[in-house]
Order: structure tokens, then sequence, then C-alpha cells
């Protein structure tokens, strides 16, 4: 199945699922509130979701003067993958990671935080950046974003509507669970599209860098980092499945829920198996 399937699937799910809860909220009234502002949210996502995840996140483009060296990693494997080159942002996380969004691969962008350029040399980074241009390549970060940006807005319909502050119309027919259940509902949609994606990335990251052992290496240090050190923006936790390792996997009720990502030691065994055939 295409990757353009998929992401009609997931907008027609989606959609549908607002139109549910609309429904339970305002009966006929509020299906159609509901659809609208589907509506609005698919078109809103397919042309501006990256724009806004990287605003979310304080992301800053950056020139190829500022970071010569970062800049050049990536336009070295966009060559390498047949890519045109991506936009480049600086994250300012401490947390070590990094993702890609966009709609397509002539309007995409990849983001590292601040922590990925301090901890890693430069052979891990080229090994983290191949992955993201990995999923840029497979045209995954369609799917990833648009995913995010319905999950979050499910959520905040959640937090407004469930519990103790839902209204007698949200009561009825136990609109509340529902409700509370939906964000439950939108992340099982980004998990079937999350895991399988990953490893194919890693394969092609492995590939663009060169050395199967350089994202390894990477995963190693992110997968210890990433639990010891938080993001500051931690009202996001719907991004999961945008990052190369899961940035919430630290925080208490979140790691098991939002978990969007396959077991790291799961990654790195594949990725030595590749270095092994070598």
């Amino acid at each position: 199945m295409s990757n353009g399937l998929k992401t009609a699937i997931l907008i027609l799910g989606l959609v549908a699922l607002f139109v549910y809860i609309g429904g339970l909220i305002g009966n006929e009234q509020g299906a159609v509130i509901g659809l609208c502002a589907a509506g609005a949210m698919s078109f809103v996502s397919y042309w501006f979701s990256d724009k806004m995840v990287l605003k979310a996140y304080h992301g800053r483009q950056i020139s190829p003067s500022e970071k010569p060296e970062l800049y050049n990693i990536v336009n070295n494997l966009a060559q390498r993958a047949g890519l045109p080159m991506p936009k480049v942002y600086i994250i300012p996380e401490q947390q070590p990671n990094a993702f890609a969004t966009g709609r397509n691969p002539e309007n995409a962008a990849v983001a590292c935080t601040e922590g990925l350029l301090e901890l890693m040399n430069k052979n891990e980074l080229s090994g983290v950046l191949g992955h993201e241009l990995g999923h840029i390549k497979h045209r995954d970060i369609l799917i990833s974003t648009i995913a995010a940006t319905f999950a979050g807005a499910i959520t905040n319909v959640s937090r407004v509507f469930g519990g103790g502050r839902a209204s007698v119309n949200t009561r009825r027919n136990n609109a509340p669970l529902a409700v509370l259940l939906a964000p439950i509902a939108a992340l099982i949609m980004q998990m079937t599209i999350s895991r399988k994606r990953e490893f194919m990335a890693d394969r092609a990251g492995a590939e663009f860098s060169g050395n199967p052992l350089y994202l390894r290496d990477a995963l190693q240090k992110l997968e210890s980092y990433s639990k010891s050190i938080p993001l500051n923006n931690t009202s996001k936790p719907e991004t999961a499945s945008m990052f190369i390792v899961n940035p919430f996997s630290g925080i208490a009720g979140l790691n098991r829920l939002f978990s969007t990502h396959p077991q790291t030691s799961e990654r790195i065994r594949e990725l030595e198996k590749m270095a092994a055939q070598r």
C-alpha cells in the first residue's frame, strides 16, 4: 500500500472519529461541526502542519554559514539519497533527538536538538540524519505530521469535555467515556503507521551514511539520554512518533500510552545484522 493511500485512509479515519465525537457531544449539529472542523484540519495539516510543529518546538532555520558542518552532512546525505536539499532547523532542547517533517521531499525539513549536536560525533550525526532522510525518501513525514496534528486536536477535545468539566449534553450516551478514549484511538492509528517505518528508515539511514554502526552507536546514546534528559516542551506527547526515539519515554504514564517506536534494542540488532552482512 502506497503512503499516499495510507495518508488518505488515515485522514478519513480521523475525520470519521471527529464526526463521531461531535455527534456524541451535540447530536446532529455536533456531527456537522465535527465534520467541518475535521475538513478544516485536513486542509491545514496538509499545507501547514510542518510549520506548526516546528513553531511548537521553537525551531530556527539555519543557513550554510551558520552551521557549515551540519549543513554539509545533510547536503551530502541528500545527494546520496537522491533528494532535494531539505531545510535544516535547530530545536533549543538539551535532550538529544531529531525529526523530519514536510508534505513531500520538495518541501521537507530536518530538525535537530541542540543536545543532539553536542552529544554526537560526525559519524553518529550522519546516521541520525540519514534516518530522517529515510523518512523523507519514503514519504513518511506527511503521515506522521498529520497524525500528530489530529491527535493533538483530539487530546484537546478530551481535556475540554472529559472528566468533571463535561457539560450535561456531553454526559449523555456515555459521551465522556468516548471523549476520553478518543486520544487513545488516534494514537492507535499513529502506532499502526510508525513501527515498521522506523526499521525502514533505519535501513535507509545506514545506507545513506555508509555504515550501519554509525546509527547503532547513535541509538545507544539516544536511548540512554532521552530518558534522563526531559524535553522542556512536554505538552505535546502526540508528536512522539515524529522523533527518532520517543522523547517522552522518561515520563511516567506517557511511556506506554505514547509508545510509537519499536524497542531500541531491536533496532540495534537489525543494524548489527546489516553490518555483519557487509
